[in-house]
């Protein structure tokens, strides 16, 4: 998820818990549904979706709102707002999108292809500064020279044609846009309610007017808690299976488990220790995601050089981190080692199926020998003695992690030091905007099914000052020069993977999370995503007893 993330989102984890989209199937009918109790591992920022920064609030967006498009259960788009799949161009630039003539907003007013124009033209105007808009100016024409100021805000090429129909041209032909489409920041906006708002809309659940299967109630920027309620003037709410949802910020595994014991959270995330101990439990459930943990290497902070600047130093670090003691021993919760930024079972090869991460192979695997040598390497032209700052979420699975990438590699690399910092996830993530930090573990979900959604991190302009000219130009090449030559896409973005994470160690990867759980028996509906929103809430319910 982002590129804050350049590449906020991606947006892991999370927690809360839940569904995907509707699928057309109906609810059961056969039994009553019970208001549900659900976790979030860090507070909710804000109800305006052009300015989303984290995993809450993609999930509790994309309940509230509906994008174009969104996805089923088994991560297959389909239409949401707009009535059909887009029709395409032959040269693959243009998209026309019909919508419903049913869908409203909260306040009765209709949802129409303008509200989707106003919302683009919203992210990517550069008087705003939205973190996301970067997906806007990657993708549709005109955006990137809007963005620096170059051309006006109405030259997006996006355009309502009638109350029904938009249509959007892109810059170059981009084969998984309509992915895109399913992520919070090309969801509409009501231009007039926005406005009479002004810098208070999303601020409170109070001031936005909703689409999606859901409102929300009783929020307020600060607020540890809020409610789902279910949006009456959805288009599709008889598929709504669950009429109220509780969340409740709850940061501490041990916390989540207890609160579950007592019958006060329907789903509690659980690491660690934790899911080691509850492997057996009836109600342990484990489900695979793509979001990937990774380290943020700044090599530039308040417009000074950090030793990160040093290849010697990066490969040093990459290479000396036992990934699987700390999968298995610290993170123990069924999460697996990654060795690349593209996270397995993403994503596959589009003409032999083979998958992204299995063709590409590992990179930077554990070499404690090679890891001395960078050391020595790096301490010959930085000093014997170096230190760095590591950030991490205030989320007590990050901290611990963050602990044992601290002792580890102060343990191993004589002469370093590590001056650990955990902070609320807001404000860390804005401190990364700012480039204002050494090292951050963090985590990231793909926004859209595609590589580069990942590899774009990377790209010259990052908040991580990592530049690469021979790395540009490969995702240069797979974006517009084999834009429509599938085989030497894919080709071309296994090596900009390389060049990224082996030959350059522009980041650190670490792991691939699996989401262990307890769950509730009498919850249904939960599933996992890979891309945009991590888990969408449409389709959960709680039985009655």
């Amino acid at each position: 998820m982002k590129k804050v993330v350049k590449s906020i989102i991606g947006l892991t984890l999370i927690l809360t818990i839940i569904s995907g989209c509707s699928s057309g199937k109906e609810a059961k009918q056969a039994k009553e549904t019970a208001p549900l109790n659900l976790m979030s591992p860090s507070e909710l920022t804000t109800l305006d979706t052009s300015v989303m920064l984290d995993f809450p609030d993609a999930i509790v967006q994309t309940a509230a709102f509906e994008g174009l498009y969104a996805l089923d259960d088994k991560d297959q788009l389909i239409p949401a707002a707009a009535k059909e799949m887009p029709e395409i161009s032959q040269d693959g630039k243009t998209y026309t999108i019909k919508l419903r003539e049913n869908a409203k907003w909260s306040n009765d007013d209709p949802v129409t292809a303008a509200d989707f124009e106003y919302a683009w033209k919203k992210m990517i105007d550069p008087k705003n500064g939205f973190v996301y808009s970067f997906l806007v100016a990657d993708t549709i024409l005109d955006a990137e020279e809007i963005s620096a100021g170059k051309k006006s805000v109405d030259e997006l090429g996006v355009k309502a044609i009638d109350d029904q129909t938009l249509e959007v041209k892109l810059k170059e032909a981009k084969p998984y846009f309509t992915s895109v489409l399913a992520f919070p920041t090309f969801f509409p906006q009501n231009q007039k309610f926005v406005e009479k708002m002004g810098t208070d809309y999303g601020t409170t659940s109070e001031n936005v007017v909703y689409n999606g299967p859901f409102t929300i109630e009783n929020w307020k920027q600060t607020d540890l808690s809020w409610d789902l309620k279910k949006n009456e003037n959805y288009w599709d709410q008889a598929n709504v299976k669950s009429d109220k949802i509780h969340y409740e910020v709850v940061k501490e595994a041990s916390t989540a488990l207890n609160l579950f014991e007592d019958g006060q959270l329907d789903v509690a995330t659980v690491t660690g220790e934790l899911a080691k101990q509850n492997q057996s439990n009836p109600n342990y459930h484990s489900y695979p995601t793509a979001t990937m943990n990774y380290i943020r290497l700044n090599q530039k902070r308040k417009n000074k050089e950090t030793p990160l600047k040093n290849e010697n130093l990066r490969k040093a670090l990459a290479l000396g981190i036992d990934k699987e003691n700390l999968v298995n021993n610290i993170i123990a919760d069924g999460s697996k080692p990654l060795y690349g930024a593209v996270t397995e079972g993403f994503v596959s090869n589009p003409k032999t199926g083979v998958d992204f991460r299995e063709e590409a192979g590992d990179l930077m695997t554990y070499n404690k020998e090679e890891a001395l040598t960078y050391w020595e390497l790096a301490k010959k032209e930085l000093g014997d003695n170096i230190t760095l700052d590591l950030m991490v979420t205030d989320d007590g699975f990050y901290k611990k992690m963050g602990e044992s990438l601290q002792g580890s590699l102060e343990k191993l690399l004589p002469g370093l030091t590590i001056n650990l910092t955990a902070l609320p996830t807001e404000t860390a993530l804005n401190l990364s905007r700012e480039s204002d930090y050494d090292m951050f573990l963090i985590y990231w979900t793909p926004d859209y099914q595609d590589p580069i959604s990942t590899l774009n991190m990377l790209r010259t302009g990052n908040d991580r000052n990592y530049s690469n000219a021979k790395y540009d130009a490969l995702l240069n090449d797979a974006s517009q020069k084999y834009a429509t030559d599938i085989e030497k896409r894919w080709k071309t973005l296994i090596a900009a993977e390389k060049e990224g994470i082996e030959e350059t160690a522009g980041m650190i990867i670490i792991s691939q999370n699996q989401q262990s759980v307890l769950q509730n028996e009498q919850i249904e509906g939960v599933n996992y995503h890979t891309f945009a929103a991590p888990l969408t809430l449409k389709n959960i319910y709680k039985e009655s007893k």
